[in-house]
């Protein structure tokens, strides 16, 4: 039987698609770096695998569609470490950051509209932006130049139409590199300008070294009703499995 065309479509992540070759080298006692893949090798807090054995409710419910209002109501005292003032009501439970960039992805965009993003960018991208039928335009970063945020000029003359956002990640996966508050705020301007989105990926806030000093895309209040923040435990607590993942806005059509 023929499968859709939609399916036979879709290339297999790369980041997968190694993994098979470096447990063969493993096998064969050789020693693999994975650097194909964002798994920390750092423990997952004993206070969350302690929850995990002490769950005793006699029925696994559903849940509501916004997420568990305990995680939504704890989650602002987090972020406000971070100089950002943000309500339960304003965050809203995803299956990983994964699912958070797809949901942005639908919400944001018709079918054929365009998302501008800085490369080289996270592989799986543009699986979630083909399942989506969004186009990505990309704007080139350099290595020379340490893959800082590409001239404001290059974003600005592959917007048209059809463009609906502009997508950073920072700190970068995978280049690693903290894009600046005049960077935020520069890009934010020309968003502002052409009346688009910017979504930030900050799922790797905590991961910056060498005195960068990360900001938040969420502590720009006054750009409020134009920014999507993409965030998840699955960094910062080593709980890649566990597909616990949000999106922050202040712009209550998007979450509604």
């Amino acid at each position: 039987m023929k499968m859709s065309d939609r399916i036979s479509s879709f290339q297999a992540s790369p980041i997968r698609r190694l993994s098979s070759h470096a447990r063969s080298a493993v096998r064969r006692g050789i020693t693999v770096y994975h650097l194909n893949i964002g798994q920390p090798d750092i423990r997952t807090p004993r206070g969350v695998l302690d929850a995990i054995h002490e769950y005793d409710e006699p029925i696994i419910a559903y849940g509501s569609s916004e997420g568990d209002e305990r995680l939504r109501s704890a989650l602002p005292a987090y972020y406000a470490t971070y100089g950002v003032r943000i309500r339960p009501e304003e965050i809203l439970i995803t299956t990983g950051g994964s699912e958070a960039l797809l949901f942005t992805f639908m919400t944001l965009c018709d079918p054929g509209d365009r998302i501008v993003i800085p490369e080289p960018f996270y592989t799986n991208v543009s699986s979630f932006a083909h399942s989506a039928m969004v186009e990505l335009v990309p704007v080139t970063s350099r290595l020379e130049d340490g893959f800082a945020l590409p001239p404001i000029e290059d974003f600005e003359r592959l917007i048209d139409p059809k463009t609906k956002a502009i997508l950073l990640c920072s700190p970068n996966n995978p280049t690693g590199h903290v894009y600046s508050k005049e960077d935020l705020e520069e890009i934010l301007r020309l968003c502002a300008k052409h009346d688009i989105f910017l979504v930030v990926d900050e799922v790797y806030r905590e991961f910056c070294y060498d005195g960068e000093e990360f900001t938040s895309i969420l502590t720009f209040e006054e750009y409020a009703d134009r920014v999507v923040c993409v965030d998840s435990f699955s960094k910062r607590y080593s709980m890649c499995g566990a597909r616990v993942g949000m999106l922050v806005s202040r712009n209550r059509q998007f979450l509604t």
